[in-house]
């Protein structure tokens, strides 16, 4: 049992760091900022998500488990409100054309 968690942790991390690596060239490539805000969050809510569930089989308790829950709740939720923020702030601090 133990080498299956292993190995689903393993894969769920590896697919987490290819979602963070899209984000990433999402950020570099997009032309504007609300294209990339939307790319980088997208990809790094559903990276985190699949690292947290990565982790889960490793935690070793239930305390670790809800740490884990916590913190991919509160990076949503962060996100989910800094995002529109800094996409507002950017669109107020560009010229009109």
């Amino acid at each position: 049992m133990s080498l299956l968690a292993d190995a689903f942790t393993i894969l769920a991390i590896l697919a987490g760091i290819g979602f963070f690596a899209a984000g990433t060239a999402g950020l570099l490539r997009f032309p504007d900022t609300a294209s990339r805000l939307h790319a980088l969050t997208k990809a790094d809510h559903l990276g985190l998500g699949l690292v947290v569930i990565g982790l889960l089989p490793q935690a070793g308790s239930l305390a670790n488990t809800l740490r884990l829950l916590a913190v991919w709740a509160l990076v949503l939720v962060a996100s989910a409100a800094a995002g529109p923020m800094l996409a507002t702030l950017t669109r107020r601090a560009e010229p009109e054309t």
